[in-house]
């Protein structure tokens, strides 16, 4: 299962997060969202965790904690939602008739 973690210190590094959830159960990845531009992280993570049951676990436990001085959101991941199509279709415009 794949857990967002918001709310999070610049400060919080991939190994505390892992150590953490680790308490719960296999983690099998974690990743701190950067900022492509300047590399600077977003404040917010995903910890993919292998089983649903540790999972649940570890959002429950660790939702509201502290870590760096920052007190956790924790809840499960949700799918990106695709917005469809961004070009809008396009515009009228002029159509000249033969």
């Amino acid at each position: 299962m794949n857990i967002y973690i918001g709310n999070m210190s610049y400060d919080t590094t991939e190994d505390q997060l892992r150590q953490a959830f680790e308490g719960y159960g296999e983690v099998t990845s974690v990743k701190v969202i950067t900022d492509r531009d300047s590399g600077q992280p977003k404040g917010f993570a995903f910890v993919e965790m292998s089983g649903q049951t540790e999972a649940s676990a570890a959002i429950s436990g660790l939702n509201g904690q502290d870590m760096n001085g920052r007190a956790l959101n924790v809840n499960e991941a949700k799918p990106r939602v695709q917005n469809g199509d961004r070009n809008g279709g396009g515009g009228g415009g002029y159509r000249k008739s033969y």
